[in-house]
């Protein structure tokens, strides 16, 4: 958006921030809602209290108290948001694949041992081991459509296990450890419950991995598209022994596929080539693909429980995960997502989901900026078999977002070079 652009939508923004009156008891709270919301919107470099405030022309002590002691329900904020963009999404057009849901991660350095949830961990930023926070995420694409739906901290066993530490970051004790695709779980129960639905969800190797997700999802009737490992096992029929998925379906299998063109808004074109096979994961029978990279030789494994969907459609759903990408970034640079500077948990989980709320504005507001109606699926889709390409394929840097080693995975960079396998979690 152009500063003009901006200006232009004030009216729209108070409007919309109208909508969350009935979150706060007092006008006094509300205003302060606005004016962080404000400077969350704004041009400042870093969008924590201290800088908001002042940028604001408000004392910095009240903004913390806003944020931390206040009272009000920013809960229902986040349930407000949901539903405002459950009807954006259906009211936007489908695209060749519907509403697909993204499960996925960022992560943001912090210093220090006070921020609650902070510890040396695998930080998808920085690409290594480093000190700081984990938030899990669930995002919408329909069409151009793009969202941020709901924001939440990942609590590690550390913590967990030092309920003092938890209880002087103001932790709740109801609030424990859960596996990041637990966290998901609850994530996808309370959109549920906010008139969210999804044709199709998608989701990495970290969360393809954790076998009680995808029942979980087959348990609901959830179709989705999951990356999955090289050393994911899999049946080819129920009665027969688990197998690696590189070893049911081989690179030399998908070099000898079909072709499919991945287009990208932001890049060239790419070409992958891919084979499928029916497995069988929890009892159940899935699609297994592997798919290579005609350019860069990149390899991919996907697991899907819509086994009657072509595989061109299905790598169509695995590659919409870029747009959470996109979002983390958009909401890192223009929303402040993860600039909390502070040692209280109800302060942290308020300024994300005020950052949500922003964004949620800025999702609804985009196609009017554009100036045209959303069409197709921004690009992103795999529209079926690719004959025979003449010339060079361009390269396909970006396509994907993020590397491996950058989207937030479990393992640090070396180990997923060496051999791209994480632990698969099985069902108890």
């Amino acid at each position: 958006m152009t500063e003009q652009e901006i200006a232009g939508l004030g009216p729209a923004f108070a409007s919309y921030l109208g909508r969350y009156r009935g979150c706060f008891l007092q006008r006094r709270t509300a205003a302060h809602f606005d004016t962080y919301c404000r400077g969350l919107l704004s041009d400042l470099p870093r969008k924590s209290v201290e800088p908001i405030a002042l940028g604001a022309g408000t004392a910095v002590r009240t903004l913390q108290e806003f944020l931390v002691t206040a009272r009000w329900d920013h809960g229902r904020a986040r349930d407000l948001l949901q539903r405002h963009l459950a009807a954006a999404a259906a009211a936007a057009a489908a695209g060749a694949i519907g509403t697909v849901g993204i499960i996925d991660e960022t992560s943001c350095r912090k210093w220090g041992e006070h921020t609650p949830g902070v510890q040396r961990q695998y930080l998808g930023c920085v690409g290594k081991l480093d000190n700081g926070i984990v938030t899990v995420h669930v995002g919408v694409a329909r069409g151009r459509f793009r969202a941020l739906l709901d924001a939440e901290l990942y609590l590690p066993q550390s913590w967990d296990q030092d309920r003092a530490r938890c209880r002087a970051a103001g932790i709740p004790d109801e609030v424990r450890y859960r596996p990041k695709w637990r966290i998901a779980v609850d994530q996808l129960l309370r959109l549920g419950g906010n008139g969210v639905t999804f044709d199709w969800l998608a989701f990495d190797e970290g969360y393809g991995a954790a076998v009680p997700l995808l029942a979980f999802l087959n348990l609901v009737g959830q179709r989705f598209v999951a990356e999955v490992p090289v050393n994911f096992a899999a049946r080819a029929a129920a009665a027969e022994p688990a197998r690696r998925a590189d070893e049911r379906l081989t690179v030399a299998d998908a070099r000898g596929g079909r072709r499919y063109r991945v287009a990208r808004r932001t890049a060239g074109d790419a070409v992958w080539r891919a084979a499928a096979a029916v497995v069988w994961v929890a009892g159940r029978r899935h699609t297994l693909v592997v798919a290579v990279n005609e350019a860069t030789g990149e390899v991919k494994y996907f697991l899907s429980n819509a086994t009657a969907e072509p595989v061109a459609r299905v790598l169509a759903v695995a590659f919409r995960r870029w747009v959470a990408e996109h979002a983390f970034r958009l909401g890192k640079q223009e929303a402040g997502l993860l600039d909390y500077e502070g040692r209280d948990y109800t302060g942290l989980m308020r300024h994300l989901v005020l950052a949500l709320v922003v964004l949620g504005f800025v999702a609804t507001h985009t196609e009017r900026l554009r100036g045209e109606k959303p069409t197709g699926d921004g690009g992103a889709g795999v529209p079926g078999a690719e004959p025979a390409v003449r010339g060079g394929v361009p390269p396909a840097a970006g396509e994907l977002g993020d590397k491996p080693h950058q989207r937030g995975h479990p393992l640090p960079p070396t180990a997923q070079r060496a051999s791209h396998e994480v632990p698969q979690e099985t069902a108890a």
